[in-house]
């Protein structure tokens, strides 16, 4: 008799976890296209947010298709890559920082003396936006930037203007800073406070500077200081490491090069 009982209750406890796990996979099998479309839009809403772009009321997705164009460069070259060498894995569609910077082919390790965002790899191609008026031209450059914070690695977007000095609009979309602290990026006021400030002075060097404190609006290097975040010594230097990083001749710079070459930033 206390055999039977144990085997009804091992087949009843065997019976729910099947129920259970068919649920679970039924529900993860269901909710991915609207998971993969909501991190589209996610996304999306980002870079208009960095682009100073975002209006009340309209879809998000049509200011992008309107004012955007994406493209897609080499970082050693600065030189776009043709959209006839895209491949399964480097694609506009596709692209994601991490899998790009893990992949064998697309990613690279980043010497440690040069590593000033700790993040060990990054991309040979990065995912570029361009914000442009209704007649073609290129108003601002939206750029994906990434680092180490104090917990977490930080991925965000600085948006530069056609003259590529000066700072139009700067956000993090993922981290893991604490609330209250380094989670302040967050902080509207302060994102905004990066807009207008010049990052690259006319000489092509990187001279913004996220400071420890708060910036002295009297002293003429205040027009490329950004306050510190209060009480985050290490978010806000991670932060200055990774914009110079990625602004600098590791990052951005040979893009920013060609681009004044060609007179393409106006």
């Amino acid at each position: 008799m206390q055999n039977d009982s144990i085997k009804k209750i091992i087949m009843v406890s065997v019976g729910v976890c099947l129920v259970c796990s068919i649920f679970v996979c039924s529900a993860a099998v269901f909710l991915k296209p609207l998971q993969t479309q909501n991190k589209k839009l996610d996304k999306i809403k980002n870079i208009l947010v960095a682009g100073d772009l975002m209006q009340e009321g309209i879809d998000p997705e049509k200011i992008f298709n309107e004012k955007i164009e994406a493209a897609i460069i080499e970082v050693a070259t600065g030189e776009t890559f043709p959209k006839e060498k895209y491949d399964d894995v480097l694609n506009i569609a596709k692209y994601e920082i991490k899998d790009i910077a893990d992949n064998e082919k697309y990613g690279m390790d980043i010497p440690k003396d040069e590593d000033t965002p700790a993040i060990g790899r990054m991309p040979k191609f990065m995912l570029i936006y361009m914000v442009k008026d209704a007649s073609g031209t290129v108003e601002k450059y939206i750029l994906p930037i990434y680092g180490k914070g104090l917990w977490s690695t930080m991925y965000g977007f600085i948006a530069m203007d056609k003259d590529l000095m000066t700072v139009r609009g700067f956000t993090f979309y993922d981290h893991g800073e604490t609330p209250g602290l380094g989670g302040e990026v967050d902080n509207q006021k302060w994102k905004n406070s990066w807009k207008g400030k010049t990052a690259i002075n006319e000489n092509g060097e990187v001279v913004i500077h996220v400071i420890k404190g708060q910036v002295n609006q009297e002293k003429p290097e205040a027009i490329s200081q950004i306050d510190g975040l209060s009480g985050s010594t290490l978010t806000t230097r991670g932060i200055d490491n990774l914009v110079k990083f990625w602004l600098g001749e590791n990052g951005y710079a040979k893009f920013f090069a060609k681009l004044r070459k060609d007179g393409s930033n106006g």
